[in-house]
């Protein structure tokens, strides 16, 4: 299959996919990207749930969002309600977006590390039988994950492979060319949402892209956006960000429905991350009511619509998250994640920590522009954006800095999680308020300036993108922003006259070039590990041709955990951080057991977890296995388990 047609392919699949929710989008009389994504993943919750209760097929659950489709038609037919306007200027967005999307193809990554788990349920909900959702887990005596115990984002990936006809690995790898057109638009319409100036949605738009796509090189994490965590940061969280935004704008039942499905299903998608939105969404309401007295009532409509829907959820997985070692942690496992993250954490002892203030600006330019900017937006208080700029930014601070509210957070999410917090700053939105801004201070001499600074911070502030923090901006600067954002509160409410705003599109673009510039230069593949590492096509094929779907396959952790993402069978153990540590699932213990087996070849090992089949990786182990032989090539060799 060509490029091309692969990409026509994934393109027309993600729409028609998408296309229940853009129905009944439009019959509430809402118009755009983020209704269309909360609505169409609303739906297909829904046609999940059914699915797993009848224990039924994927086909099902793609007859239940035709049947829905049609429903939302007739709906808009009872209602007759009119298109409301699009929002201005969009349709350059979906022009660059389109752009962005094909450079994207070029870099598209091989699938590792959390996208073969993610591979592996898509797989399972894919070509399972009888799904539940117990089926999709990666053991088949384990327990749900935590963050994932309902495939909801799994469901539409397997769903743009089965309507697209092709591979799930092929969705993975590059669905992101398709929904990097959908993440700028989104990242527009909250924009516009926010400011109501369309240079403004651009700078926000333009901003994001290059915080996430262009400053880390080879795409970014653009190339990821197939995975539940940056599809949910890149497309859900913004999504319900310029509904809530609109719906204190425009108060209504359907902006407000709408905005309750894109918490819930951010709630979904990825739970921690619905609970990191309600932080600087709180922090407006609290700032906007300081410096406005306004909104109040819409403001808390919103935050409501945001949060009840997504608690609900969470309520369900409350006996999920009790049976997880991370969250409400005991004493050793507090010291193995502040050993595992030290140089993220300023830690005073195991039971009193927060996060280093370098994270804030680990991602480079625009990430130490935002900090540096966002207490301007003082000197725009009675304006929306201001507010959201200066609460959502100091309320995330505050829980990420102090070590009493960071403890409480990880606490409840786990470390690992409470980190990833640091990101709901809104740094995209304070990076364009803040120059707006200093576009009216500073008029014709910012663009300059900014052209100047742009250079300046790419080369002094490049960004810090591997997992361990090794070299951030200097820890000063975050602390001289916290002080003048606390400062501009008072600012705020003793400022009287109009807001100091202005158009600061060239600046915005100024600044954002060299970033750019920079990224395209490195605009190349991601090396990943070496081929070494992966099956070879003979095994795969023998894995998906000789052993039948849903069996157990006993192997090495790292050769499971392949083997998991390219065949629709279940594993009995997979490396352990990639795995919820429940007690069903017991990721250590099945690591020892493995090396046990690596070293002794005792059968009774994999018999012990229900094994129909056992794969050797001649290059991890070297004892013989006395197995009846189904494949074998230089390196891997396939067994059958006796009684099979």
């Amino acid at each position: 299959m060509s490029a091309i047609t692969l990409y026509l392919r994934l393109a027309g699949a993600t729409a028609v996919v998408l296309a229940p929710g853009w129905l009944l989008a439009r019959s509430l009389g809402v118009r755009g990207v983020a209704a269309t994504l909360a609505w169409s993943l609303t739906l297909a919750f829904g046609a999940l749930t059914l699915t797993f209760l009848l224990s039924a097929t994927l086909t099902t659950t793609m007859v239940l969002l035709v049947v829905a489709a049609g429903a939302a038609v007739v709906l808009g037919l009872v209602r007759k309600t009119t298109a409301p306007p699009r929002v201005p200027g969009v349709a350059w967005v979906y022009g660059t977006g389109l752009v962005l999307g094909i450079l994207l193809w070029r870099v598209a990554r091989d699938v590792e590390g959390d996208g073969l788990f993610h591979l592996a349920r898509a797989r399972k909900v894919l070509e399972l039988d009888e799904l539940t959702l117990d089926r999709v887990s990666e053991f088949a005596d384990g327990s749900l994950h935590p963050g994932y115990a309902f495939p909801l984002w799994h469901g539409f990936l397997a769903l743009v492979a089965k309507v697209s006809g092709t591979d799930p690995e092929e969705v993975v790898v590059h669905v992101p060319s398709i929904l990097a057109v959908l993440a700028l638009v989104v990242a527009y319409e909250a924009g516009w949402a926010v400011f109501r100036r369309r240079w403004a949605a651009g700078a926000v738009a333009a901003a994001q892209a290059a915080l996430i796509c262009f400053a880390p090189g080879h795409g970014g994490t653009y190339t990821l956006l197939s995975l539940p965590a940056t599809s949910s940061r890149q497309l859900l969280v913004p999504a319900a960000v310029a509904l809530a935004f609109e719906s204190i704008r425009r108060p209504s039942v359907p902006l407000l429905a709408s905005t309750a499905a894109a918490g819930f299903v951010l709630a979904v998608v990825h739970p921690t991350y619905a609970i990191f939105l309600w932080l600087p969404f709180s922090g407006f309401l609290l700032v906007r009511a300081l410096w406005a007295r306004s909104d109040l009532r819409a403001g808390g409509a919103a935050l409501a619509a945001l949060a009840v829907p997504a608690a609900l959820f969470m309520v369900w997985l409350i006996p999920v998250i009790g049976d997880t070692a991370s969250v409400s942690p005991d004493a050793a496992e507090v010291r193995r994640a502040l050993d595992h993250y030290v140089g993220q954490l300023d830690v005073r002892s195991e039971t009193s920590y927060s996060l280093r203030a370098e994270v804030f600006t680990r991602s480079g330019a625009v990430a130490v522009a935002a900090v540096l900017l966002f207490p301007l937006a003082a000197f725009a208080a009675r304006r929306r954006w201001a507010a959201y700029v200066a609460g959502g930014s100091l309320a995330v601070l505050a829980v990420m800095l102090v070590p009493l509210l960071f403890t409480s957070l990880s606490d409840l999410v786990s470390i690992s999680q409470a980190r990833r917090a640091a990101g709901f700053l809104p740094f995209a939105f304070a990076f364009a308020g803040g120059l707006g801004v200093l576009s009216r201070l500073l008029g014709p001499f910012l663009p300059p300036l900014a052209l100047v600074a742009g250079v300046g911070f790419q080369a002094a502030f490049p960004g810090d993108f591997d997992y361990a923090l090794n070299e951030g901006a200097p820890s000063w600067l975050v602390w001289i922003a916290v002080v003048a954002g606390a400062a501009g509160l008072a600012v705020g409410v003793l400022r009287r006259g109009p807001p100091l705003e202005a158009n600061a599109a060239i600046a915005a673009s100024l600044f954002l070039l060299p970033i750019v510039v920079v990224g395209l230069a490195r605009w190349t593949p991601v090396e990943t590990r070496a081929a070494e590492t992966h099956l070879s096509p003979g095994l795969v094929e023998a894995l998906r041709t000789r052993v039948p779907t849903g069996t157990v396959v006993y192997s090495d952790p790292e050769t499971s955990f392949r083997i998991a993402a390219f065949a629709p069978v279940y594993i009995a153990v997979a490396p352990p951080g990639n795995v919820a540590d429940t007690r069903d699932n017991r990721p250590y213990e099945r690591a020892r057991d493995a090396r046990r087996f690596l070293a002794t070849a005792d059968l009774a090992i994999p018999e012990s977890y229900g094994a129909d089949y056992v794969v050797v990786d001649r290059e991890r182990q070297r004892r013989p296995v006395d197995l009846p032989r189904l494949y074998g090539d230089v390196r891997f060799t396939l067994f059958r388990m006796p009684g099979d």
